[in-house]
């Protein structure tokens, strides 16, 4: 499961990596053409905007694999040991479903309706552009799994007590 979990990230960081190079150059070829030929590029204008719009969405489903988007702990750090494996299931289990719901199979039938039509620059169709949607839905879904497995086991293990105590260094 972990090389599952390794592998995932590292396709989904490198895939992040290359669009944030490619918005750096594209978005420097923007800048030149419009500040020194005084000729701004439309095209690039789109590309970056696209590409900014999947890096967020691919970053946002990489951020939920490794539990660390933002949450309102307040009532969860309360709890410690099995109780706490619950809640957090819970919690995983609800965003599996928003990811199943909302994006994958949401994401799905806007990337269809709208695969006719296309982008004023590039001319590609706008279902690529909100193919990212159903693909960091199943991005997230993957994650999700493999969070509540990993609660699982911590919950048959000898350790489940320690589960959720915050460890403070001196």
């Amino acid at each position: 499961m972990q090389a599952l979990r390794t592998l995932l990230d590292r396709v989904v960081m490198t895939v992040c990596v290359i669009f944030f190079v490619e918005m750096t150059i594209v978005g420097t070829y923007q800048i030149v053409t419009r500040y020194f030929f005084n000729s701004p590029s439309t095209i690039s204008e789109e590309i970056v905007t696209y590409s900014f719009t999947w890096l967020s969405i691919l970053s946002a489903a990489y951020v939920f694999g490794k539990r660390g988007h933002l949450a309102m702990t307040f009532l969860s750090a309360k709890f410690t040991g099995k109780p706490r494996i619950w809640l957090d299931a819970f919690s995983e289990v609800l965003v599996f479903l928003t990811a199943l719901f909302l994006l994958t199979i949401g994401g799905y039938d806007i990337a269809v309706e709208n695969s006719t039509q296309v982008t004023n620059s590039l001319g590609i169709s706008m279902g690529l552009v909100y193919s990212i949607l159903p693909i960091s839905g199943v991005i997230i879904m993957l994650y999700s799994l493999m969070n509540l497995i990993d609660m699982f086991k911590a919950m048959g293990s000898d350790k489940a007590s320690e589960y959720g105590v915050q460890k403070h260094e001196d």
